[in-house]
């Protein structure tokens, strides 16, 4: 892979439950990069050349169904891309279709799905994600649309992350976190940056608990 530029997010390195591991901030540790204007492709690149085969992605997303509530994880196998302005593939000096009809690695779900069973967990084993160009929310009419066209949850982040680590070859799951209802829900407030930074906070030890588990299973193997 060659990138004509590359601006990437400083790597933190050391070992969880001794497994190497590479934690990379997608938006800095500061949270100062917006969702459009994140290096994905750079991200992706410095993490294979890290050595990474593995990538656990976390996310904060909102709900489109009544059934994922705020809270829940979810461990999305699908997604639909509604991004318009970032660089969705390494190649761009010859045509690679990759395929991408399970962007999702199926063996990482698998061990997601048994930690957050062990941990007793509210979650959600499967489903669609609809990633939307940011900082800005959706509008109700766009919240109904995508509802409609079956996506399950929505996010700014996953696409064209998820795309970009299949073309490296990597190995790619992410845990979603429900957050908030978007904007269709009538009898909820709609999304608001402070909404999701509360129920995210009241949930970031179960996210990390979670990942530690998953790690145990990954050296297991």
């Amino acid at each position: 892979m060659a990138l004509t530029s590359i601006a990437i997010l400083p790597l933190t390195t050391g070992k969880i439950e001794g497994v190497n591991v590479v934690i990379l901030a997608r938006h800095g540790r500061k949270h100062s990069i917006y969702p459009t204007g994140v290096n994905y492709r750079a991200n992706i690149y410095a993490l294979k050349k890290e050595g990474c085969t593995h990538i656990l992605a976390t996310t904060a997303v909102g709900s489109l169904r009544a059934e994922i509530k705020p809270g829940d994880f979810i461990f999305i196998d699908q997604f639909l891309d509604f991004t318009k302005h970032r660089a969705l593939t390494f190649h761009e000096k010859k045509v690679v279709h990759t395929p991408m009809a399970e962007p999702f690695c199926k063996d990482l779900r698998s061990l997601l799905v048994s930690s957050a069973k062990e941990l007793k967990h509210r979650y959600h084993g499967k489903g669609t994600v609809v990633t939307i160009e940011g900082p800005r929310f959706s509008s109700k009419a766009e919240s109904h649309m995508f509802r409609l066209l079956g996506a399950d949850v929505i996010n700014m982040s996953i696409a064209p992350e998820a795309s970009l680590a299949n073309e490296a070859g990597l190995f790619y799951a992410a845990i979603a976190l429900s957050t908030d209802y978007d904007s269709w829900k009538q009898d909820e407030e709609p999304v608001s940056w402070e909404a999701i930074k509360i129920v995210f906070d009241e949930n970031v030890k179960h996210v990390t608990g979670l990942l530690i588990n998953v790690l145990k299973k990954i050296k297991d193997q």
